[in-house]
């Protein structure tokens, strides 16, 4: 604690400031700002961990890499995140840029934001799980919420990216505005 009051006000063990007045710096309470911060680093800590445990079964089959896509509120500029030509028939991936229009959105415009998720959540694998219980490509926790898709929602890609669609439509409105959340929140 004595440490973190020090580095807060900017003052270096050693540097010839006497030991009571760094005492009286650790004696002052810790700020809310502070202590939230400290609340947000343990919780990314967390995700960061559970994130390393995920256990994929299976090897998938990953789109190529692409260019550049819209922001997050789809005015048409670019954030880095990756697009282009259509991925491989018969991926994962395919299956979501050809289901994407059925929901509203340009496949060439919001799939980038779409594989950046679930290549980070599952790596487009159907039976991906996660110790937590989250299941499928997009990792729905409880997984069983999937079933609203459809009765083959444990084996079937489809079922679970039309599933995983809908989530991210009712929530976030976009699959970019879901990847501005997933980055900025980390989850």
């Amino acid at each position: 604690m004595v440490a973190l009051a020090v580095y807060l006000v900017g003052i270096r063990p050693g540097s010839g400031v006497s030991p009571g007045f760094i005492a009286a710096v650790a004696a002052v309470p810790t700020s809310h700002t502070v202590l939230l911060l400290e609340e947000q680093r343990q919780e990314l800590i967390a995700i960061s961990s559970a994130a390393k445990t995920l256990s994929l079964v299976g090897s998938p089959q990953l789109a190529s890499r692409q260019t550049s896509t819209p922001s997050p509120g789809g005015s048409g500029s670019t954030t880095g995140v990756p697009s282009g030509p259509p991925p491989n028939p018969g991926s994962a991936q395919r299956i979501g840029y050809d289901m994407l229009a059925s929901f509203g959105w340009s496949p060439s415009t919001y799939f980038g934001c779409l594989n950046n998720i679930w290549t980070r959540e599952s790596g487009w694998v159907y039976n991906a799980e996660n110790p937590s219980g989250a299941y499928g490509i997009p990792q729905a926790l409880p997984a069983d919420k999937m079933a609203s898709a459809g009765p083959d929602w444990q084996t079937n890609p489809a079922t679970q990216i039309k599933w995983g669609l809908g989530y991210i439509k009712s929530i976030y409105g976009t699959p970019c505005g879901a990847w501005a959340h997933k980055e900025a929140d980390g989850y």
